[in-house]
């Protein structure tokens, strides 16, 4: 099996939230149902599994379920054992979406507490959005995503203990020996390959066969396709071209999405797409970038959906569609091969799944920053460039940006291939597989509110 981050989160969340639903989000294929199905027998005597997808394809046993009570009877007909209680009985609704007035009886279901209740979907961004009766102050929404570097290193055999190593020369900016550095931007190299689908890195992992991985994500790329021509009939052709032009948009200078190629209309904007934009994000299978022109703390207050940047969910599924099997065009650094888009995608992933919202600078006087993030420690904007080539310390957008004193920001990071850790008029070099260490929660001891002084 697998090991998973978000393993704690689940069962954090069983053993110490009992009063609410958790509902996980995330693209198919990630490993939820799995997860959740381990974590679930591990810590209830009685774990109840429905496949709402499958039920809406086949039976549907559950589309007329309309009460609570319509709910325990099915549920009672579907598990052969006797049910117990909500302190040893878990109930896990998967695909919840296909049933969209389940989740909105999801409210009631906590109000009686029969049992406990865990949900997963696909869509539920997209779900959530179409339901008229929000279970809002019953559920928690958690997203959950592909392994992340870390998660990869982990599967491919490196502990723990010597990734807080690393961890620690990171925190005190210390460049690695040679040898451990190879190691590392070696197994960086084969996590662009292989991505972080679990189904692609269990094949990998079996007998570093890339003609199976390759088969896999060729799989779930058709599978992401097919899903969305699933969706509403006025908007699942659109949706399938934008989700086909993102490789060839990551290819442009400019990377962000134009939308006269969508449909070949000039005059459109990012409003006339807003609905299918929504769909590939809401569902986890892009990574959407909003464009900031004027960045101030937090981005949020900042943002612009004029200008877009989508990446696909997982590197592995890029680096198939660019390269195929050629896989030579990374391990070896091929001079004629940019690998520019590779970098963004991957850093976009562990940035994504780190718990950024992304966000990229846009000016036409200064140019273009890959990335900004709220940096939480400082109260400030992060401009983050990544670089593949050895002219990784060129880079006059972000001089720019650092030298306009109206950002007041004095503080940037480039990563790339290269070993060694230097600052230079604020710019803090780094190698790309530091990238796995950037986290925007705020550390522990920062989060312990000081106690009031009581009036005299």
């Amino acid at each position: 099996m697998l090991k998973r981050k978000f393993t704690q989160c689940l069962e954090h969340f069983l053993m110490e939230e009992p009063n609410k639903i958790l509902l996980v989000n995330g693209a198919r294929q990630i490993g939820k149902s799995y997860l959740i199905r381990y974590v679930g027998k591990k810590l209830f005597t009685h774990f109840v599994e429905i496949n709402l997808k499958e039920d809406k394809e086949g039976e549907q046993v559950f589309a007329d379920v309309h009460t609570t009570n319509d709910l325990y009877m099915r549920l009672s007909n579907y598990y052969a054992e006797p049910l117990g209680d909500k302190s040893n009985t878990l109930v896990f609704l998967d695909e919840i979406q296909s049933y969209p007035h389940l989740m909105t009886m999801l409210k009631f279901l906590n109000q009686e507490a029969r049992y406990r209740y865990i949900a997963s979907g696909s869509q539920l961004g997209v779900a959530l959005s179409a339901t008229p009766s929000v279970p809002l102050g019953s559920v928690t929404i958690e997203q959950m995503y592909p392994l992340d570097f870390e998660e990869f290193l982990w599967a491919s055999g490196i502990g723990k203990e010597w990734i807080d190593n690393i961890q620690g020369s990171f925190l005190r900016e210390e460049a690695l020996d040679e040898s451990t550095h190879n190691l590392l931007l070696k197994r960086f190299q084969y996590y662009l390959l292989i991505g972080g689908l679990p189904e692609a890195v269990n094949k990998y992992l079996i007998d570093r066969n890339m003609v199976r991985v390759r088969q896999t994500h060729k799989d779930i790329h058709n599978l992401y396709r097919i899903d969305a021509s699933q969706y509403d009939e006025e908007y699942k052709l659109i949706i399938r071209k934008i989700y086909d032009l993102i490789p060839s948009n990551l290819e442009n200078r400019k990377k962000r999405v134009v939308y006269k190629n969508i449909e070949n209309k000039t005059g459109k904007t990012f409003a006339d797409y807003a609905n299918e934009f929504e769909y590939l994000t809401n569902s986890g299978i892009t990574l959407e970038v909003a464009a900031i022109s004027n960045p101030r703390f937090p981005l949020v207050e900042s943002e612009q959906k004029r200008l877009v940047k989508l990446y696909l969910n997982d590197v592995g599924l890029l680096t198939n569609l660019l390269y195929g099997l050629n896989v030579n065009a990374i391990l070896q650094d091929t001079k004629s091969i940019n690998l520019g888009t590779v970098y963004e995608s991957v850093v976009a992933q562990e940035l994504t799944a780190h718990g950024f919202k992304l966000h990229y600078y846009d000016n036409k006087q200064k140019g273009e920053v890959d990335f900004l993030i709220d940096d939480y420690d400082h109260l400030k904007v992060l401009p983050i460039e990544i670089k593949s080539g050895k002219d990784y310390t060129q880079h006059s957008a972000l001089t720019k940006f650092l030298d306009t004193p109206d950002y007041g920001i004095d503080r940037a990071i480039v990563f790339s291939n290269e070993r060694k850790i230097f600052k230079r008029k604020g710019v803090t070099y780094l190698p790309i597989y530091y990238s796995m260490f950037l986290h925007s929660k705020l550390r522990e001891e920062s989060l312990i509110l000081p106690e009031l002084e009581m009036p005299q």
